[in-house]
């Protein structure tokens, strides 16, 4: 039955577009919409860069399905079902993967010299039909749904996406050297170090006292910069709304779930609290094809029609986070391309934001971070500690140094990029653990710039002691990591950033490493000021031992004045007696740092994953 009506499809022409009956009519005669509805959608669709179909699909009033038949009838072409008669796989080699998933279409079958393709846009096949006229084949469309053509390309070519997933980011600005061979040379000379300060114990204080300091001022530097530059700005901003662009853009939203056995159900919820149009709203969940729970889990939600899932082939034991949007990246749609994780909720008008905020933008803008926060502070000190600690840096610090135009690191979430530019760069670096922080340092050797974007996302506050060392220990890992595939060469990216982000470069990620590292031996200079004895007594003279007095009340009193700022909203303000019991948050931090270096010596790919969906959502996004 199906050769019959191949068979008859060769032979049949198509309808000219000035003979076809509108879409719109097709689907009226079928009983599928009424005028009224037609109506409304022609008047979104001069708003939305979306078809008329995923505009009346968007506001539920009809089927994919349904487009697809009435598709059918006005192009007079012929619907097949991917699933059922798979594609010849053969066939697809006639070009590479690249030119199948920009036009998103696949060969499907040849019949004698007719190759026929599949594709859900027929009134941009023209441009296929040409690409492909050097070849043998007279190429004639079929009609089949985006999804099942997504699949169909993802079947053809796993192996070859996988590796292009593995490897989409330059070697010399990726991790992935970070072999075991290459691992050898630092480990011999860390401990060569070591022994030579046993050996010469004065020697190695006053290194580690002077090293620990440095990275005190480093990262006091640029806390205190941040908060200049925040408190000015906030003086001299402007209040006139932004520009709403003429037609609203398509947003792909990715999502990595990787064993979230708690957190599906509840993340629809969230995600259909958006209130961005549905018909340009793509939102992908992003499954490891080896994760079972998740992937059950996620067959037992009913997801809607702007919402679906991409699954990544497993291959060579990787299964990151950044490998995995690499891999879905391929399969993003939007103009703008945005990330959040799988405990997320978003403000319900997040995308209108980044919308706008793109809208007015320069040309070197190609990414916006949001502000996170957590929908669970009063689960317990720690809780509240992390909302603190957050709150300071997404909401003060963050902001003054993007207002200075200094390096932002990336949060790993709420992000959104211009996709073109996110495809020029690379995408992430599939072994980095903190794959944010390092799109954030290599956007900017490349030119371009990150500002914040005035939206938040609510998230899981992470308040179990050891879930909390191991998700540091990864950040702390990462961040290693990352700064030193950045300095390999630190004169090429003086030149690639310039001095003052290269100064923003060393402040945040010696003082973050280094604060943590360091503190047992900042600790021990305590015990001097309480006029215990201590290791440092024969290195600390009068006025030395004063002045890193002062230093150590300095910075504790600009993370105070930070923390407090920070919380001074209304709805966050119940923390403020909290913030003077910041001091004893962070020394489970000193683990975390030892366990990620550990880590970054013999397994620096490892990606030690938080467990979602353990505490209640106090907080809703508003």
């Amino acid at each position: 039955m199906v050769e019959l009506n191949l068979q008859h499809f060769a032979r049949a022409a198509p309808i000219s577009v000035r003979e076809r009956k509108p879409l719109g009519t097709c689907l009226i005669e079928r009983g599928c919409i009424t005028p009224a509805q037609l109506e409304k959608a022609l008047h979104l669709q001069s708003r939305q860069q979306a078809p008329l179909g995923e505009i009346l699909v968007g506001e539920g009033w009809i089927s994919r399905q349904n487009v697809m038949d009435a598709l059918s009838e006005q192009t007079n072409l012929q619907v097949v079902d991917l699933e059922d008669t798979p594609p010849t796989r053969t066939l697809c080699n006639i070009k590479p993967v690249e030119f199948w998933l920009k036009h998103n279409v696949i060969p499907w079958r040849r019949i004698g010299p007719i190759l026929l393709i599949a594709t859900a846009n027929p009134d941009r096949f023209a441009a296929v039909r040409a690409a492909l006229s050097h070849t043998e084949h007279t190429v004639s469309p079929v009609l089949a749904s985006t999804s099942q053509i997504d699949h169909a390309i993802a079947d053809a070519f796993s192996e070859t996406l996988a590796q292009g997933a593995e490897a989409r980011v330059d070697e010399d600005q990726s991790c992935r050297s970070w072999t075991p061979t290459a691992r050898v040379g630092p480990i011999v000379a860390i401990a060569g170090l070591l022994c030579f300060f046993a050996a010469f114990p004065l020697i190695g204080l006053s290194v580690l006292l002077t090293t620990a300091v440095a990275s005190l001022l480093l990262f006091m530097a640029l806390r205190i910069a941040g908060l200049v530059s925040y408190l000015m700005r906030t003086r001299q901003r402007c209040q006139n709304p932004e520009p709403v662009p003429l037609r609203l853009p398509r947003v792909s939203v990715m999502v990595p779930l990787y064993k979230e056995r708690e957190i599906a159900g509840a993340l629809i919820k969230r995600l259909q609290r958006l209130t961005y149009p549905k018909a340009l709203l793509d939102v992908i969940l992003v499954l490891e094809a080896s994760d079972e729970v998740t992937r059950a889990t996620v067959s037992r939600v009913e997801l809607p029609s702007w919402i679906r899932t991409v699954e990544v082939p497993e291959l060579n034991g990787l299964t990151t986070k950044p490998r995995a949007m690499n891999y879905a990246l391929d399969f993003c749609r939007g103009d703008i391309l945005g990330v959040w994780d799988a405990e997320d909720a978003p403000q319900p008008d997040q995308i209108e934001r980044v919308v706008r905020h793109f809208s007015r933008a320069s040309e070197d803008v190609v990414c916006l971070q949001g502000v996170l926060d957590y929908y669970n502070p009063r689960t317990n000190w720690r809780s509240r500690c992390f909302t603190i600690e957050y709150s300071s840096w997404f909401r003060i610090i963050l902001q003054g140094i993007s207002n200075l135009g200094l390096v932002v690191p990336l949060g790993g979430t709420t992000f959104f990029f211009r996709r073109d530019k996110l495809l020029e760069l690379g995408g992430w670096d599939a072994h980095n653990v903190t794959e944010d922080a390092d799109l954030g340092v290599r956007l900017s050797r490349a030119g371009y710039r990150t500002e914040m974007v005035d939206t938040t996302t609510y998230e899981e506050a992470n308040f179990r002691a050891w879930p909390w060392v191991k998700q540091r220990s990864r950040w702390l890992k990462g961040f290693m990591v990352t700064y030193l595939v950045h300095m390999r060469a630190p004169l090429r990216l003086l030149n690639d950033i310039g001095l003052k982000r290269f100064l923003g470069v060393q402040a945040f990620f010696l003082g973050t490493i280094g604060q943590f590292l360091l503190a047992p031996v900042l600790w021990l200079f305590w015990l001097a000021s309480l006029g215990l004895p201590g290791p440092f007594d024969p290195l600390l003279s009068d006025w030395f031992f004063y002045a890193l007095i002062g230093v150590f009340l300095t910075a504790e009193m600009t993370n105070l004045i930070v923390g407090m700022l920070a919380v001074a909203a209304p709805e966050r303000r119940f923390l403020m007696p909290w913030v003077p019991t910041m001091p004893l948050y962070f020394p489970l931090g000193v683990l975390a740092a030892y366990k990620a270096l550990w880590e970054l010596a013999s397994n620096p790919f490892f990606w030690d994953k938080t467990q979602h969906g353990q505490a209640r959502e106090e907080v809703q996004p508003h």
